[in-house]
């Protein structure tokens, strides 16, 4: 079988996080990749008139996911095309989370994907699962499956493992947070106060732009676009203080240290749909972070409780993922 998978590649190393731990559930195939849109990769890209085409003379069926497509709206589609697709359509994994305004109110962002486009693309799709509890909420219908990378610890690194002992901070660039600015100036304040804390920290960046905020507090920062490097870092670390989804999951399905700092609605929705809200610190509900932070480093013991309590749930996402997948394999045949 061929099977075509449609995935946000972007700068963001969380996307090829999320593709490695989705591959464990595929059906043995030949797994033929395209970025989710041409804004970063050429013309040959979603679910375009040209894609369709060659997806209908060669494949068998096509994955859309997993990743955050609905809420910045990084997939190509061409409604008319999309008729025309003669294969089963699996959405798989996708959220819609909002951001916060200057008003610290949760808003659509502006390049949030048209409803429009969501609804044909849900009445196409033979499977239509979500990532997280918010947004089967906007969508109404369709299947919540969490994240795959809640299961990387099913999968082995490809060299030997060595506690490397490190103390991360698991960044975005402030800047580049959908918080007011204020938040944005306190998350500078709150990391530069993190590294004079642990004084063997460093800074893990995700994308190259985070590089720059690096740099720019003049700190030891870790920059690899290995994925394998990547999660031997997170695996093997003694604390990852995280304000990353895909830096924080890693670290719970390890079980190694974890702080997670969350600044939108995509992460937080998804930490609680897997039974970690109470962990969570969200940037806009903490009246001091860098408190908050401390807090959570003093009770860091009180993770392995709330993991063994969250296993039957994790245990029955891996099931769906499972019967998910399953379903698929069957309707390609």
């Amino acid at each position: 079988m061929n099977i075509y998978c449609i995935r946000p590649k972007g700068f963001n190393i969380g996307n090829d996080i999320i593709f490695l731990a989705m591959k464990q559930f595929l059906p043995k195939a030949n797994i033929i990749t395209l970025p989710a849109t041409s804004r970063y990769d050429g013309d040959r890209a979603g679910l375009t008139s040209k894609t369709i085409y060659e997806i209908n003379q060669f494949g068998d069926g096509v994955i859309i996911g997993g990743g955050n497509l609905y809420e910045n709206n990084e997939l190509d589609v061409d409604l008319n095309a999309l008729d025309k697709l003669e294969v089963p359509l699996f959405l798989y994994s996708l959220s819609r989370g909002r951001i916060y305004n200057r008003k610290s109110e949760l808003v659509n962002r502006t390049d949030v994907m048209p409803d429009k486009k969501i609804k044909a693309l849900n009445e196409k799709a033979f499977i239509s699962t979500y990532r997280d509890i918010a947004t089967q909420a906007y969508i109404c219908e369709g299947l919540v499956c969490a994240c795959p990378t809640l299961f990387l610890d099913k999968i082995k690194l490809p060299f030997p493992e060595v506690k490397n002992d490190l103390t991360l901070i698991s960044i975005r660039n402030p800047n580049l947070m959908s918080i007011p600015t204020q938040e944005q100036d306190n998350v500078v304040i709150c990391i530069r106060k993190l590294l004079k804390e642990f004084k063997d920290a460093k800074i893990l960046c995700h994308d190259w732009r985070d590089i720059q905020f690096a740099e720019s507090i003049k700190s030891e920062y870790i920059y690899t676009e290995n994925v394998f490097e990547f999660l031997d870092l997170l695996k093997n670390c003694k604390l990852n203080i995280s304000f990353r989804l895909h830096s924080t999951l890693p670290c719970l399905s390890y079980g190694s240290p974890v702080i997670s700092v969350s600044y939108d609605e995509r992460m937080s929705s998804l930490l609680e749909t897997i039974g970690y809200k109470e962990w969570n610190i969200n940037i806009m509900e903490v009246h001091n972070l860098i408190d908050a932070i401390k807090s959570r480093y003093i009770n860091r013991n009180t993770l392995k409780d709330l993991k063994e309590n969250n296993q039957s749930l994790w245990n029955d996402f891996y099931n769906i993922n499972q019967k998910l997948f399953n379903s698929f394999t069957k309707e390609m045949s």
